[in-house]
């Protein structure tokens, strides 16, 4: 059944919204088709995440996704499975978060029945062998244990802030998992995870680019023949704790410059009206890798503090080398955050309080008219930019289906056409705040960093260039702005003893 049309970069797309084969059971496919395409894209999707971890085994979601997606079919190994997709140019891959467990496959329409077999085999009765199992197993280790906690400060940043905002929540832990978690997984644990979490009632299948007619029908009714019915209730999501005034962990580590994520939960994920006006309040005050916000424009485009500063009002994961988000990362509990790319160790301190003064005068103070339209306008125009592929455009649309919406960017470009700057305004207030903050915190000078917010002291920024008196005036203010450190809720922990 076909169920919208909607064009986009002078394609026509059909957003199938497919008949099940069996009555008794709800559709479980999105279809994009387009017909000039050469490419066919698979998003075949799994309502499985970290958040299904046993406690024990922190991890396991990660370790059985790329086990199956980066592993044998019953027929081919893992090595002869890769020397057959390599001459069709084809592709498979795995994004998995919290909630979600995305397989992608993707080839050229030339060579779709013969791949479509092997990806299909491969979702449905992986081969789970030994070798495939140990090798994607010592991968994640390595992920949190080398890369994470040895030499991506950014990214640990980011993930500190994660496990401080939400301690004693489903959330807590990385979806990489844990390494204590990792080492404890056998694949038999991988057999038993994919047979529970892999079934057809967490299934969604995503299809996009030019198929032949009937496809999306044939893959959906494959897989819900072949796959165990399961069981897709979850217990309810606890509510992250409450923050009380600005609580602060400090990761002492070794590093060249320090890594500051700040940020609290909020209420509003894209299912909610009061998304779209905060997109507009988040873009003015720190659209990502762009100089649309004030935090970039303040804090590296006048002061030259960092590569980067930005704010987000979800869960963002940027897709490779581009400045756009990747799909399939949806969450029913969302939080704002701010990140400020690493900056010299003397003006870390002056770049949290200019980072947080940023944000209280947006809270305090909202958006002008001016400033409303043009990011208004901008955001319309930006977020067309979100689907510039086949794979891209299905993968929002898998999200549309999570939060239960009309298309991403076809909502984005209505809600935003509708809205005032009062309307704006009153969401920020209503959703955004200054007092209770998270921060976290990537430094070697863990100790000295902690007795400075907690003395107040002043923090006067270093240049290595002139700079004008309007700036220099109003560094004095940004220098002394009032930091409230919760005394009981701020901590140092040596890097080895995170994500363990």
């Amino acid at each position: 059944m076909i169920s919208s049309y909607f064009r986009v970069c002078g394609l026509l797309f059909l957003w199938i919204i497919s008949t099940s084969c069996n009555e008794t059971i709800p559709s479980r496919s999105v279809g994009l088709f387009a017909p000039t395409s050469p490419l066919v894209t698979f998003r075949i999707s799994f309502h499985t995440g970290s958040i299904d971890d046993p406690k024990d085994k922190s991890g396991l979601n990660a370790l059985t996704a790329l086990t199956v997606a980066r592993g044998g079919t019953r027929t081919l190994t893992y090595q002869e499975l890769t020397e057959t997709l390599y001459p069709w140019a084809a592709s498979i891959d795995v994004r998995f978060d919290k909630e979600l467990t995305t397989i992608i496959g993707q080839v050229h329409r030339d060579h779709l029945e013969p791949f479509y077999n092997i990806f299909l085999d491969l979702i449905v009765e992986p081969r789970f062998d030994q070798q495939d199992f140990e090798r994607n197993q010592d991968f994640l280790v390595n992920a949190i244990s080398s890369t994470l906690k040895g030499n991506d400060d950014e990214s640990l940043g980011k993930q500190t802030l994660n496990a401080f905002l939400y301690e004693n929540h489903p959330y807590g832990t990385t979806e990489m998992g844990n390494e204590t978690g990792l080492n404890a997984i056998t694949v038999e644990d991988v057999k038993k995870f994919h047979k529970t979490r892999y079934t057809r009632d967490n299934l969604l299948i995503g299809l996009a680019g030019g198929y032949p007619d009937n496809f999306l029908e044939r893959a959906e009714k494959h897989l819900l023949n072949s796959l165990p019915q399961g069981n897709s209730k979850r217990p309810p999501l606890p509510q992250p704790r409450k923050l009380d005034s600005v609580e602060v962990i400090l990761v002492q580590k070794p590093s060249i410059a320090t890594a500051i994520s700040i940020g609290y939960p909020i209420s509003v994920t894209r299912k909610d009206d009061d998304f779209y006006p905060l997109l507009i309040a988040n873009s003015y005050l720190g659209e990502h890798r762009t100089f649309n916000g004030r935090l970039m424009n303040n804090m590296r485009g006048l002061r030259g503090l960092n590569y980067g500063d930005y704010s987000y009002i979800e869960n963002f994961i940027q897709d490779g080398i581009s400045r756009f988000p990747v799909p399939n990362i949806p969450r029913t509990q969302q939080f704002f955050s701010i990140w400020i790319r690493p900056v010299p160790h003397r003006n870390a301190h002056f770049a949290l309080r200019q980072a947080l003064r940023e944000l209280q005068m947006l809270v305090d103070d909202g958006l002008s008219q001016k400033d409303f339209e043009a990011t208004r306008n901008f955001l319309i125009n930006y977020t067309k930019l979100l689907i510039q592929t086949t794979s891209r455009r299905l993968g929002y649309a898998i999200d549309s289906r999570f939060y239960g919406t009309s298309f991403f960017v076809d909502k984005v470009s209505a809600a935003l056409r509708t809205l005032k700057v009062e309307d704006v305004n009153t969401a920020i207030k209503k959703h955004l705040q200054y007092e209770n903050i998270a921060v976290a915190i990537v430094t070697p000078n863990a100790e000295l960093f902690k007795a400075a917010l907690l003395s107040n002291e002043p923090s006067p920024i270093t240049y290595s260039t002139e700079v004008n008196q309007e700036i220099i005036d109003e560094d004095k203010d940004i220098s002394t702005f009032h930091l409230t450190i919760n005394p009981n809720r701020i901590r140092v922990v040596p890097i080895k003893e995170m994500f363990r």
